[in-house]
């Protein structure tokens, strides 16, 4: 369902001027970001909020990534309720990845179910669950799993709502030893959503707080298992955000912080629902290991760590920002569609070194006119060059097409601008320039 052309208008217009980046994903509703740094990439696992949700309605988990921090590659489900035998349709509450000796574990609850565990050999799946069962049921409250690995070889998972429960894994990462333990300490603000981490060796239980709204509070402690020290706020609770889910990492000598807000959602109506977006910002520490203080999720989001090279095909689903389009997977892989005139990709910081004399694009069309504009910098920056496409006689029928542009060089921002479409009559998989 498209918002409507006024309210749009006016969400887009105050983002831009701020040269939004966040949320970060525009194209669906996300949530509880569990973000996993894997040799050069940040995959980003989430949850994901239907359209029509008004409570929580969730079925699957999404994944996307980036080596820059600003350009989202969305790769669509990696894994759904239905993974599970034991699991109802509805769900999928907060996940968390981690590798251990090549191998991708997916730790998933089902509410009121229990915890699962899904297994791959990569971390874009596919996933499958090697128990049949629950890892963990214990109680109503098995929700919100976090794990670490600590430098001893011993896995750590924590969950639950409101109190803070752990167990010590196995080296499969799929059984535990030991009783479930119950933190001996809890921070006075903890509500949920613990995420467990080490740094500098010091342990850190960051967790969404003091329900409702909710900020982002941290504890610290010497041990893995406690007591944990309330040690400060990393955002305070604000109205604009119900609820929240810290994921932290450090990636290319920088601190990050994902959570959420409800801004797209609130953008189309006033009335609550759980229809929430994944936010960034860059985390600072101290030298004590405290955390500094942030403001509310920034529109402007965080600044980008590389350039995309503009020689080599790039997936249509590469988006730092988007106006009104959507993504959607078929046989071949993910896509972008439900294409109005007037919609838009953003791609950040596009390095046209070596100048480019044309531009290519794979697209399935029923469209009479359909048009790519090539804009640099904003949606009606410096025309590039303009390809009209032509019907490939079918939205299943992939066709290259290709137009040829203006030389040009140095970053630019590069905006896909379309013209001439509508919501079911084109779809755009990848693009490149070439010299």
């Amino acid at each position: 369902m498209k918002i409507s052309f006024l309210i749009l208008s006016l969400f887009i217009s105050t983002v831009y001027i701020s040269g939004a980046q966040n949320p970060i994903i525009q194209t669906k509703y996300t949530a509880d970001p569990a973000p996993l740094v894997y040799k050069d990439t940040v995959f980003l696992y989430t949850s994901h909020d239907e359209d029509d949700a008004e409570g929580f309605k969730m079925y699957n988990w999404m994944l996307y990534t980036s080596t820059d921090m600003v350009n989202w590659t969305d790769h669509g489900a990696v894994a759904s309720t239905k993974s599970f035998s034991w699991s109802p349709q509805n769900g999928a509450w907060a996940p968390q990845c981690i590798e251990r000796n090549g191998k991708f574990y997916l730790y998933c609850p089902i509410h009121v179910k229990g915890i699962g565990v899904l297994v791959s050999d990569s971390p874009y799946g596919p996933f499958t669950d090697p128990l049949g069962k629950p890892l963990i049921k214990n109680s109503i409250e098995d929700i919100d799993p976090t794990v670490y690995i600590d430098d001893d070889g011993q896995a750590y998972l924590y969950w639950r709502n409101p109190n803070i429960y752990y167990v010590k894994l196995n080296k499969d990462m799929i059984s535990y030893s030991g009783e479930i333990m119950k933190s001996p300490t809890k921070p006075d603000n903890y509500q949920e959503g613990p995420w467990f981490y080490k740094r500098n060796n010091k342990y850190y239980l960051a967790y969404a707080s003091t329900c409702c709204p909710e900020g982002i509070g941290y504890a610290m402690s010497n041990n893995p298992t406690g007591p944990w020290n309330y040690t400060g706020t990393i955002m305070d609770r604000d109205p604009r955000s119900n609820g929240n889910h810290p994921g932290i990492i450090d990636y290319k000598g920088n601190s990050y912080v994902f959570g959420f807000n409800y801004a797209i959602s609130k953008a189309k109506s006033a009335k609550h629902t759980e229809r929430r977006s994944v936010c960034l910002a860059k985390l600072t520490y101290n030298s004590d290991g405290t955390i500094q203080k942030l403001p509310f999720w920034s529109e402007a989001g965080v600044d980008r760590l590389a350039v995309v090279n503009p020689y080599k095909r790039t997936e249509a689903e590469t988006i730092a920002w988007s106006q009104g389009l959507k993504t959607s997977k078929g046989v071949n892989g993910m896509y972008v569609t439900d294409i109005d005139s007037g919609d838009y990709i953003k791609v950040k910081g596009v390095d046209f070194e070596k100048g480019a004399k044309e531009f290519m694009a794979s697209v399935a069309s029923t469209a009479l006119t359909p048009v790519i504009e090539l804009h640099l910098d904003s949606p009606t920056g410096t025309l590039l060059g303009s390809l009209k496409g032509k019907r490939t006689g079918g939205l299943e029928n992939w066709v290259v097409q290709s137009c040829k542009v203006s030389k040009q060089g140095g970053v630019h921002d590069v905006y896909f601008v379309f013209k001439g479409t509508e919501s079911n009559t084109f779809r755009f998989d990848w693009w490149q320039f070439n010299q």
